[in-house]
């Protein structure tokens, strides 16, 4: 049995084909594959996005994928909640599955933290509302400018960044296990190790924070997370992954 891991997809699943993932041959639904946020497969609901989720429910895997900060979670939020694993999970096909935020999962003998969530980094010119009388006006004022910004409910969510509960349900669930885990799986990184990453300036957010307070108290293997678009190993311990793919080799 076989864990991968790899970054961010936004919605393209190109670097899962045959010939660019080969490691397939061979595996089976109880082998995983799992995405460290911005999966990007549940953003508008169209055809072409449910023909590359049946897609990927055809691979002989099991995709799993904890939430970024360009995920559809008006979307998301339609799909039941159901235990799987020892942790809680939605089910966007059988076999391509978010796992929620605060959970603690046992996969193949090893258990697993994960915590989904991020600020968006591309929102300088700030948050659009739809229903804004002169909305039509500002976003073509900010498109000819070239500036940064996002719509709410269209291309920007406040749920990016967890709750307060989905933060008591972290810490309770890591209570429970000593706070000791094998991996812990996010799409933010602590705040700590970000300046380590190339291009820095990255802002902190109580995400980083919290994930900086799970990093001091939490005994574990290895930490997966995306984001940043890049791959880089830092400090042992973190994995920062973007299209790059890793065996966990369990």
């Amino acid at each position: 049995m076989a864990v991968f891991a790899t970054g961010d997809t936004h919605g393209d699943f190109t670097r899962f084909k045959k010939h660019i993932f080969y490691e397939q041959a061979g595996l089976t639904k109880e082998d995983c594959m799992i995405i460290c946020g911005d999966f990007g497969g549940v953003w508008n609901g169209g055809a072409e996005e449910r023909h590359w989720l049946d897609w990927l429910e055809a691979k002989p895997y099991t995709t799993l994928f904890v939430s970024g900060n360009h995920e559809n979670f008006d979307l998301l939020a339609r799909y039941p909640v159901e235990d799987w694993h020892g942790g809680q999970v939605q089910r966007v096909r059988p076999s391509v599955i978010h796992l929620m935020r605060g959970q603690v999962y046992e996969i193949q003998g090893k258990t697993f933290f994960t915590m989904g969530g991020g600020q968006s980094h591309d929102i300088d010119a700030g948050i659009l509302e739809p229903d804004d009388p002169f909305f039509k006006r500002k976003r073509r004022d900010l498109d000819r400018r070239g500036a940064l910004y996002r719509v709410n409910h269209q291309s920007w969510w406040k749920e990016e960044l967890p709750s307060e509960a989905e933060y008591r349900t972290a810490r309770e669930n890591l209570e429970a296990h000593g706070w000791r885990v094998d991996y812990i799986v996010t799409h933010s990184g602590p705040t700590s190790i970000l300046g380590e990453l190339d291009g820095t300036g990255y802002k902190t957010d109580p995400l980083t924070d919290f994930l900086d307070e799970v990093a001091r108290k939490c005994q574990f293997e290895c930490w997966f997370f995306g984001h940043y678009h890049d791959n880089k190993a830092i400090w042992r311990k973190y994995a920062l992954l973007y299209e790059q793919i890793v065996d966990l080799e369990l």
